[in-house]
């Protein structure tokens, strides 16, 4: 009996140590948080992952995700500044940055955090887009309207212990019964545009048809008044070098001379033909042997 007591007590004591040892010990993963909490307070936040210790039976241990969390709010309609309607549907990248405040806030519950975040990024969305055109939303799908909806929602959230790193679009849309409508108002604009291209290529080319004529008249009346001045200047040229050719008696002479054998020339190509001169013509002087030339 006494042998069986000096095995069993050993055996209890070292179960009990084991069992205080577990109560004391706490274990921190990478992506959480541990909170520790005495009588329901928070009496400690462990960020760091490793090994801690508290008090057995007394203090109590929680945890909270550390890692980024996606929200995916519920698709929504919403009206810009212009009076369209669009469906937007879009999601937030946020995480728990302060633990304490976010329990002392929300009670460290996630699904009251989503519920603060759908809330507060509804109504910035619906604030931003309100104040937008309807061609402004469309063209700043590539940031710019999320950077409006981040700037709107500001410190929202930093008593919440709330970080929100994004708040992105998915898809901005028009509702389905709107497309077909939209559409055929943008081919119709498109087909304005382009018209308005045709019309001002048209009158561009034909400015420049009309210009190259005017510069082809130019530059033709201009030619023409540089060989009517060349030929006037050969003339003369020819006037001078004439005159200087027979500026004697005798080469006056023989110049009618041969003035006189062309003529005949010309007057007696081909067949059958008949000279008729006067007595006293040079040619006439010719054919009778009484040409002669003046001394």
């Amino acid at each position: 009996m006494k042998s069986g007591l000096k095995i069993v007590i050993p055996v209890i004591l070292i179960l009990a140590v084991i069992i205080v040892l577990s109560g004391c010990l706490v274990t921190t993963h990478q992506n959480e948080y541990t909170i520790v909490k005495q009588f329901g307070a928070v009496v400690n936040v462990i960020d760091q992952p490793g090994l801690s210790l508290k008090m057995p039976f007394v203090q109590s241990v929680s945890t909270l995700p550390k890692t980024e969390m996606l929200y995916d709010l519920a698709v929504s309609d919403v009206i810009t500044s212009d009076k369209k309607s669009m469906v937007a549907d879009s999601f937030v990248l946020w995480r728990i940055s302060d633990p304490l405040k976010f329990i002392q806030s929300l009670s460290g519950n996630v699904a009251s955090a989503e519920y603060r975040i759908d809330t507060v990024v509804y109504n910035s969305l619906k604030t931003v887009i309100s104040s937008m055109k309807q061609e402004e939303v469309i063209s700043g799908r590539d940031g710019e309207l999320a950077e409006r909806i981040m700037q709107n929602v500001g410190n929202t959230f930093d008593n919440y212990g709330i970080t929100v790193l994004a708040i992105e679009t998915k898809r901005i849309d028009l509702p389905d019964e709107n497309k077909a409508a939209v559409y055929e108002r943008m081919i119709s604009e498109r087909g304005n545009i382009a018209a308005s291209f045709a019309a001002e290529g048209d009158a561009e080319a034909k400015q420049i048809r009309n210009e190259a004529d005017k510069s082809v008249q130019i530059m033709l009346s201009e030619a023409e008044a540089e060989a009517q001045k060349l030929r006037a200047e050969g003339e003369a040229e020819y006037m001078r070098i004439l005159s200087a050719a027979y500026d004697t008696e005798e080469e006056a002479d023989f110049y009618e001379f041969m003035r006189a054998l062309d003529m005949a020339q010309a007057s007696l190509n081909g067949k059958n033909k008949t000279l008729v001169v006067s007595s006293d013509s040079p040619i006439a002087k010719i054919f009778t042997g009484t040409w002669e030339s003046r001394e």
